[in-house]
Formats: C-alpha cells, sequence, structure tokens
C-alpha cells in the first residue's frame, strides 16, 4: 500500500480478504473501569469483525468492574453485514497484581497465544463499528505488518466542567499532530498503543525469542508499549498505523491526572532513548522508532528556551528603555497559529472547540506551558536518577490524590526569574547593553529557525489523511 491515502486501492484489500483467514483473540487490562468497561464491551461486541474470545482481565480494582464486566460474560451469536459470528467473552479478576498492567497483559497473552492475532484494547477504549475489520483487513495482506494500531483521539462531548474541556481539547490536538506524524512517515507507527491495536502473534514470540523473555511485555519500562513497538520492529517486522481504524480513548480531565500520566509517558520514552538507565532495559537512541521521540523532546527544549529567553529579554529591554518594537515579531505566533488550526482541521470530528483552542492563541499557549512543565519534571526525575514509581503516582492522580508536583517547575522558574531581575540591577549599564546585544540575535536565530520549521508543517500535504 502506497504512502498515499487510497480508499479505492484499501477496498481492494478488504474484498481480498475473508473474515475467517485469522482468528483474533482480545484482551482487556481493566483497573477500576466501571465507568467505561461496559461501553467497552459493548463497542466489541458491534464490531463488524468480531474477535473470536474476549478476555477481560482485572487487577488491583477495587471498584466494580468486576461486576459490570461480568454482565457481558457467555458465548454470543452476532449477525453482521460479514455474515454470522460466535464470540465468548470471559472476565477474570486477578487480584492484586504486582506488575498492574503489564502483569494483565501477560496473563491475557497466555490466554491468546494459539490465534492468529492478539487485539489489546484499553478498559476506557471505544472503536468504530469496522475498526477491527480493517486491522485484520490490513495485518492479513502484509505478513510483515507485526502490529497495526488504530487512530486515536477523545470524544469530548460528554465533557463538563472549564478546566476538563481546555485539557481535552489540548489532548485532541496532541493526539491529532502525533497520528498525522506517524501518517506522514509513511505510516510507520512509533508506538503500538495498547488502546487498540492489533499484534501478529507470531511477531509477539519472535520479539520474546529474541530478547529472551517469557512473555511479550516486560516491566522494566515505564512505557510498556513503546519497547514492545521498539522489539518488534527491531524484530524485522513494521509497526503501522492504520488510516481507517479509529478509536475514542479515555483523557485526563484533571491538571493532576494529566500530570502524571505525561511524566510516566515521557520518563518512559527518556528511558528508551537513553543508553544504560536502567541495568535490564538497554537504551536505543538510535532505534528508528525513536526518532519522532528525540524529535519531540528537542522541540520541547526549543519551546522553553524560546519563551524563556524571549520573556527575559523583553523585561531586561523595557527595564532600560531599549525595547524596540518590531512587527517581525509577530510572525511566529501568527505562523504558530495557523498551524493549530491546520491540525486541528485535519481531524476528522473538529469541532468548534478544537478550532477556538487553536485560534485564540492563549488555550494553545497556554497548554504549552503545561506540556514544558511535564517535560521539565520528566528530566529531573529522570536526571536524579531518583526511584520512582509513575504507575503508582498516575493511579494516586486518576483518583484525585497526588501532590501538587506538576506546579513545580513553574514555581522554580519564578524563582529564576526573580534571582535574574536581581542580578540584573546589580549590572552596569555597559554589561546590561553587551547582554541585549548578544542575546536578541542569538533568540532571533533560533526563533527564525522554529518558525521555519513550523512553516514546513504548515504547508505539507497531509495527502488526504484525517486524524
Amino acid at each position: 500500500m502506497s504512502s498515499h491515502f487510497d480508499s479505492d486501492e484499501f477496498a481492494a484489500v478488504l474484498e481480498n480478504a475473508t473474515v475467517h483467514r485469522s482468528t483474533i483473540g482480545c484482551i482487556i487490562p481493566a483497573y477500576n473501569e466501571e465507568e467505561s468497561i461496559g461501553d467497552v464491551l459493548t463497542s466489541l461486541l458491534a464490531q463488524t469483525r468480531v474477535p473470536d474470545v474476549i478476555h477481560v482481565v482485572v487487577n488491583n480494582s477495587s471498584d466494580g468492574t468486576v461486576r459490570i464486566a461480568s454482565q457481558f460474560a457467555g458465548p454470543h451469536e452476532i449477525t453482521t453485514e460479514l455474515g454470522e459470528q460466535f464470540t465468548e467473552v470471559f472476565v477474570h479478576d486477578i487480584g492484586k497484581n504486582p506488575d498492574k498492567k503489564v502483569g494483565a497483559l501477560n496473563y491475557g497473552y497466555a490466554l491468546v497465544e494459539g490465534y492468529d492475532y492478539l487485539l489489546g484494547v484499553d478498559g476506557d477504549t471505544t472503536a468504530d463499528r469496522r475498526a477491527v475489520e480493517y486491522l485484520e483487513a490490513e495485518a492479513v495482506g502484509d505478513s510483515r505488518i507485526g502490529g497495526i494500531s488504530a487512530i486515536y483521539t477523545i470524544d469530548d462531548r460528554p465533557i463538563q466542567g472549564l478546566v476538563a474541556k481546555f485539557l481535552i481539547a489540548g489532548q485532541r490536538t496532541q493526539f491529532a499532530a502525533f497520528n498525522m506524524q506517524n501518517l506522514l512517515r509513511g505510516r510507520n507507527m512509533a508506538v503500538l498503543g495498547g488502546q487498540f491495536s492489533i499484534f501478529s502473534t507470531t511477531a509477539l514470540r519472535d520479539v520474546m525469542k529474541a530478547n529472551h523473555q517469557s512473555s511479550p511485555w516486560v516491566k522494566d519500562s515505564e512505557v510498556e508499549d513503546s519497547l514492545l513497538s521498539l522489539q518488534i520492529k527491531s524484530a524485522g517486522y513494521l509497526t503501522k498505523i492504520s488510516p481507517y481504524a479509529r478509536a475514542d480513548v479515555g483523557g485526563m480531565t484533571t491538571l493532576k491526572g494529566y500530570d502524571a500520566q505525561q511524566v510516566k509517558w515521557t520518563y518512559g520514552a527518556i528511558e528508551l532513548m537513553w543508553p544504560g538507565q536502567r541495568g535490564d532495559t538497554k537504551g536505543q537512541p538510535f532505534h528508528p522508532n525513536l526518532r519522532l521521540r528525540w524529535f519531540e523532546q528537542l522541540s520541547m527544549l526549543t519551546n522553553l528556551f524560546v519563551r524563556v529567553a524571549f520573556i527575559t529579554l523583553l523585561v531586561a529591554s523595557l527595564s532600560i528603555d531599549a525595547f524596540v518594537f518590531s512587527a517581525w515579531w509577530l510572525i511566529p505566533p501568527v505562523v504558530a497559529t495557523l498551524l493549530n488550526l491546520r491540525i486541528a482541521r485535519s481531524m476528522q470530528n473538529c469541532n468548534g472547540r478544537d478550532l477556538a483552542f487553536a485560534g485564540l492563541i492563549f488555550p494553545a499557549e497556554l497548554f504549552m506551558w503545561i506540556r514544558i512543565s511535564h517535560f521539565l519534571r520528566s528530566w529531573t526525575l529522570f536526571l536524579s536518577r531518583k526511584k520512582v514509581d509513575n504507575w503508582a503516582m498516575q493511579a494516586k492522580a486518576e483518583r484525585g490524590g497526588g501532590s501538587l508536583g506538576h506546579f513545580v517547575p513553574l514555581i522554580m522558574l519564578a524563582i529564576v526569574a526573580v534571582g535574574v531581575a536581581v542580578g540584573w540591577q546589580l549590572l552596569s549599564p555597559v554589561t546590561q547593553s553587551a547582554i541585549l546585544w548578544v542575546g536578541w540575535p542569538v533568540v532571533g536565530v533560533v526563533t527564525v529557525t522554529q518558525t521555519v520549521l513550523m512553516a514546513l508543517k504548515l504547508f505539507r500535504r497531509n495527502q488526504g489523511y484525517k486524524v
């Protein structure tokens, strides 16, 4: 299949693929998912291609997940446009599980390892009716594919509250940008997210053999799906993203929850990029799947530098009446806003809230500062070599607990700003002028480079893809 979006070509793939050419075992690791597990199972049973078996693996839960999931347990005979199908739902409560989601995934793998494909679904993810059909058709059509992921977004219709709506709008934009980057890179998916991805069990067995593992997922990484994606790629398989299969995932509606999730993801990604940080997981800084990660980290560092340096130089210039306004400084925010609007327009279900988030400048800028906070916290934790359980921190934050750690980087920046301001006042006028004379050109060069890169993205063809 070419990198260009071609619905006729994919229709031919579907036509040549039969429903029963393969078998699919679905596993759903569930941790306190009583609010969503019913919708997840309803979504799976409504698929045009129903998995041959569905295992709900409940772990460490203290709510009604088992009770609600058990209402779906048992055999199901389903008739869809693809014909009569049969599946059976099993619910497993494995109780206290020290390996958390990884343990639940491996428990599920042991139940479906004899099937051709493993469909991994998170306990808060619902999919479009043809999602499994699309994923299976493409996986069956190309034996080189070790795993293929759906396009993820967040359904913002049920979200209530100003802060929650703001955070979800930001996360929708974040997902859209990430998905589009992967689609335009030959549909090579850097991370086969556990939210809704299908894996070849042959590829998983090859991964286990190559890495001397007794199970596909290992607990050594904070981002088990990213590590498995790297291993699948290293085993010689393709990791892809489908341009057709779509799924709605659960978003973070509180600052604490979003902070904990992003710090865990970023911290885990840094570990994969950095050689030898953990004794059991080798760093793979030059792995093809990590190129996008490196770019993301460099982009966040650039965003941090430009904003802090610009504000510092602006205040310093104003303090000695040396600031001269130039309309050229309006170009970067205008290009950034146009790029955000284009990302919003690339969403299949773009709405007014997405456009407002992108076009009003302030929401997107505030969200960027929040992401910068995650970036700083993640690198600080990593470089301190402090032993942290980011899984536990995220779970606690999602329950409404946790600390106010997400404010720490911004507080530290404020403290540094006060220190810089005091130091600035102690400098001689000549030294102050010299600093401004050097500082503004440096910030200008970095900003111009960043703006050019944004402009390239702005005018890049999206090849008909919708995220």
